[in-house]
């Protein structure tokens, strides 16, 4: 009989309220990674550490992110603030002009019901091919994309367990008597961590990484109105954050969900980066031929973030999932933050059969 392959699934809302987690799955750590020399103890300099303190807690940082959504109350000497959204958290055409043809019915039925009144999108593929199975609301998916917000972390994993800045076990310092390691820092989708491990890898080799992940390109073949996404081609102002803002909130990246699934696809079969293709009719369907893009280099490495995707599910940010399904052991990863009014909410996912 033949093994099903596993669904990878991204589900993008844009909406004001959000809850996100992520859980553990028995894998083996590799210790075949390229032979660099960076060191494997990363953490901050005491002066990027209290500019960083700073920067969370500065008004005026806070304010010029999102000038247009932030609101400053004063009461004694306490400043308090809030955001306001303005974009809607439902919608009731998210299926309107959807083309379905060529898709599989149950797993788009399944999508929909899932996605509800939700304002927002879902793409289900097939990793061992990059045949698009569902796309509920098109015009969403195939969009400009959205600020990935920490599903970033996921690509910055990858990135900096290949360049040997960290393995699954480094205990990065995030305070005088804190450390975290990286299983813990994606379930738990930790800020502080991917700020220390961008900034020690480097805007370039991030730009690098995230490139061959398929971030700014497009991530289809020959689907019509699919848009590129943005990764900026320099690094964020160190005013604003820098890489390390890059690398936990995704700050001036715009990701598309079509990107996200691809990149969530390869990390499902082991590395295969397929073009994504979405059939438009039966015979599409019948005469369907996979297209390669690329081959990734993170077989190896790949054991090393599944704990975390894992955990994600199980007992960090994604933990709600379980409440509803058993099924399946999941992996994934969420993303939660909002700019200019807006509430995005992400979620990557394939199941581990």
């Amino acid at each position: 009989m033949k093994k099903r392959s596993p669904v990878a699934a991204i589900l993008l809302l844009t909406f004001v309220a959000c809850i996100a987690s992520a859980a553990t799955i028995s894998t083996h750590s590799s210790s075949t990674h390229k032979s660099h020399k960076s060191s494997r103890h990363v953490a901050e300099s005491t002066t990027a550490q209290k500019k960083m303190v700073r920067m969370r807690h500065s008004s005026a940082t806070a304010a010029s992110l999102n000038r247009a959504s932030h609101v400053v109350v004063y009461r004694k000497r306490h400043h308090y603030y809030g955001e306001r959204f303005y974009a809607s958290s439902f919608a009731t055409d998210q299926v309107e002009g959807d083309i379905t043809a060529g898709e599989d019915p149950i797993v788009r039925a399944a999508a929909i019901e899932a996605l509800g009144d939700m304002n927002g999108t879902i793409v289900a593929m097939d990793p061992d091919s990059g045949r698009i199975l569902a796309m509920v609301n098109q015009k969403l998916a195939l969009s400009a994309g959205a600020q990935p917000c920490s599903t970033i972390k996921v690509a910055v994993a990858l990135a900096a367990l290949s360049e040997n800045v960290i393995t699954k076990d480094t205990e990065v310092p995030l305070t005088k008597y804190w450390k975290v390691d990286l299983t813990t820092a994606l379930a738990k989708s930790n800020n502080a961590y991917f700020e220390a491990v961008g900034r020690k890898l480097g805007f370039e080799k991030v730009s690098y990484y995230a490139h061959q992940f398929g971030l700014g390109e497009l991530a289809g073949w020959n689907i019509p109105n699919e848009q590129l996404g943005v990764f900026p081609s320099t690094e964020l102002d160190e005013k604003l954050g820098g890489v390390g803002k890059m690398c936990s909130f995704g700050e001036s990246i715009s990701l598309t969900p079509l990107q996200l699934a691809a990149l969530m696809g390869a990390i499902a079969n082991g590395g295969t980066l397929y073009y994504l293709q979405h059939p438009t009719t039966p015979e599409q369907v019948t005469n369907f031929t996979p297209k390669v893009k690329r081959q990734l280099d993170i077989g190896p490495i790949i054991p090393e973030i599944s704990e975390g995707m894992s955990g994600a599910v199980e007992y960090g940010t994604a933990r709600l999932l379980r409440t509803n399904f058993i099924e399946e052991p999941i992996l994934g990863k969420t993303g939660t933050c909002s700019k200019d009014g807006t509430r995005f909410g992400w979620f990557g996912s394939f199941a581990n059969t």
